[in-house]
């Protein structure tokens, strides 16, 4: 019995270590994540938006304490992301629901990431809420050259919907450029078909940018993030950025999203009123894509994951099952977020 468990375990051991060492390559890993923070926000009352609506502000006590706890909870969640492999935090991590620059900073600077030393890029959106996207960034991996918000531009009946920017940031990821799009895209308020029309606008936005890049780089590494509030199969996606979810379909100017084969499967990022979905997606262009060519002599996917830990998920109550949320009910519940982080590794054979 013995030897069957050693057996197990050094074919288990060969396993997670095929990419990083096969047939005596080498290969550098990074890992590119998302995060939806839920309601990151901070105790001060803004008079500019409408945080008095966000779960911090509606606690009644303990604010600090629960703020604190929340960057605490959040910080060694993302110190985790992709640790196994890539034996750091992400080295690119977009994330969504903060209120500002402030608390970015204090996420930062908290004793799970300190060491890291993450960069911001922030821009405050117009939502109505005050939530905005940002991007994290390790400095000794990815160095920003670019970085610009894109307002989406979306009415409707004439009246202009405040919703998030969709926030642009163009680097190097070591040597290679890269260019990353972070997106929070208008939720399913009113009902899924009501408030379809407003991310098919916002995933147009998407496509916009997208053609920007190309216009200078025509075989520019692009990957768009973000909490999409629509699944890999609806419109946005499959209409407007056309994605694709067969590596053999994918084309030059084609977008793929590995997501599409997870939710196929039955895996989601968050649950809400019997529902699963995967709103949380990272896609990509298809010069990140490998097609079987095994030609990693630049930076491509090796595989796009849900980081979906068993301390990440709810044991009891309505959310049982769920995403263990922070906030249910104008309380606080002690837990991480309503979503899932999700990642890819990026791997490249080293020199």
């Amino acid at each position: 019995m013995k030897k069957i468990i050693l057996l197990i375990v050094i074919l288990l051991l060969a396993v997670s270590n095929s990419f990083s060492q096969k047939k005596g390559k080498k290969y550098t890993i990074r890992t590119i994540a998302f995060y939806n923070l839920e309601n990151l926000f901070d105790t001060i009352n803004d008079t500019s938006i409408n945080d008095e609506a966000s779960p911090m502000m509606e606690l009644k006590a303990n604010r600090s304490k629960v703020y604190w706890d929340k960057i605490d909870k959040l910080g060694s969640v993302i110190s985790q992301i992709g640790a196994d492999k890539a034996n750091t935090s992400p080295a690119i991590i977009g994330v969504s629901e903060i209120e500002n620059l402030s608390v970015l900073e204090d996420l930062v600077k908290s004793k799970h990431l300190v060491k890291k030393r993450y960069g911001i890029i922030h821009y405050d959106s117009p939502d109505k809420r005050g939530i905005d996207v940002a991007l994290l960034y390790q400095k000794r991996y990815f160095k920003p050259i670019f970085h610009e918000a894109y307002n989406p531009n979306i009415y409707r009946n004439n009246r202009k919907v405040y919703t998030r920017d969709q926030l642009l940031v163009s680097g190097y990821l070591d040597d290679e450029l890269i260019h990353v799009i972070v997106n929070h895209w208008p939720s399913r308020s009113g009902g899924e078909a009501k408030s379809r029309p407003l991310r098919e606008k916002a995933a147009y936005q998407n496509t916009k940018i997208i053609a920007q890049i190309r216009e200078k780089e025509p075989n520019a590494k692009i990957l768009t993030m973000g909490d999409f509030n629509d699944d890999p199969i609806n419109s946005s996606f499959k209409k407007v950025l056309k994605t694709k979810s067969k590596k053999k379909n994918v084309g030059e100017n084609d977008i793929y999203n590995p997501y599409e084969d997870l939710h196929r499967r039955g895996f989601n990022t968050l649950g809400y009123r019997d529902n699963i979905n995967l709103f949380d997606m990272i896609l990509i262009s298809s010069p990140l894509l490998d097609k079987g060519e095994k030609d990693f002599s630049s930076y491509k996917m090796f595989q796009a994951k849900i980081f979906n830990k068993r301390f990440l998920t709810g044991r009891k109550g309505q959310y049982k099952g769920y995403p263990f949320r922070s906030f249910s009910n104008g309380a606080y519940t002690g837990g991480y977020s309503d979503h899932y982080p999700v990642y890819m590794y990026l791997i490249k054979e080293k020199k």
